[in-house]
């Protein structure tokens, strides 16, 4: 599979992938933004001393979820997936990036670090996942009607990658809400930061002109659009949230529970 090197790369690239599995497979080859595969790389070298024993994946972080839950492998990073039925997701759940240690560790997003620990816990008691942790990509979790990705699939310095790399990696996204469009009812943004990378999808993959002014973020807030999935917005399972009490259980519970009525999951 050829890399991804450039923006236009990525561009051309992301409207070729057929279904989920050759997203993720394409995804995992992007080489697109510098300072990202830099960072990534640097870190998996590096390593943390609590992993030092572990090989990093150290690259893109593909989606996972309905209908590609990746079980069968073991050791770091995702196995490969064989093309697939039509995704079933009804509820996606948009990131910010993957975790320095936790997804460009694993090679899942949201797994191995603690916002995942949160995160997943919260799935699980909503009945949207089958086991409330994610340690490790082969550890047996699979998710009913979600699908994980991250408007950045790169971990960036300091969790906060750049507009241009937020541009760059938006054709990821774009195909990947593409893909699952057919049953996706309703998205759930994790924090601000993917709270705005949405509108630009309501565009380039739904053909809606994004509200003018913005919605502003906050936790609960609700957009609707007639032709599009609502936007329901979390505050990010961040630490730093969820430590400081900013985010609480019965708060992510209370989303996720909206969030099922609205896609109409029981």
């Amino acid at each position: 599979m050829a890399e991804s090197r450039t923006p236009a790369e990525v561009v051309a690239r992301a409207a070729r992938a057929t279904d989920l599995a050759d997203l993720d497979a394409a995804v995992s080859d992007c080489f697109a933004c510098p300072r990202l595969v830099d960072w990534r790389e640097e870190v998996a070298r590096t390593k943390r001393a609590a992993f030092r024993d572990q090989d990093y994946w150290g690259r893109p972080v593909p989606g996972f979820g309905a209908p590609d839950n990746r079980t069968g492998r073991g050791g770091a990073g995702p196995p490969a997936t064989p093309p697939g039925p039509v995704s079933d997701a009804r509820i996606g759940i948009l990131g910010l990036a993957p975790a320095a240690h936790g997804g460009n560790r694993t090679g899942r997003v949201f797994t191995g670090d603690r916002s995942g620990d949160v995160l997943f816990a919260a799935l699980h008691r909503a009945g949207l996942a089958n086991q409330p942790t994610s340690v490790a990509a082969a550890d047996g979790l699979a998710l009913t009607r979600v699908r994980i990705f991250a408007a950045v699939r790169c971990a960036p310095p300091d969790n906060k990658p750049t507009p241009a790399e937020r541009d760059t990696c938006a054709p990821w996204v774009h195909r990947e809400v593409a893909l699952i469009r057919p049953t996706l009812r309703v998205v759930v943004a994790l924090g601000a930061f993917a709270w705005a990378a949405w509108w630009p999808v309501l565009r380039q993959v739904y053909g809606v002109r994004p509200p003018s002014p913005r919605p502003v973020f906050g936790h609960g807030a609700h957009w609707s659009g007639s032709a599009a999935p609502d936007l329901l917005g979390c505050y990010h399972v961040s630490q730093q949230n969820t430590f400081t009490g900013r985010l609480t259980t019965q708060m992510l519970d209370d989303v996720f529970a909206r969030a099922k009525q609205l896609a109409g999951v029981d």
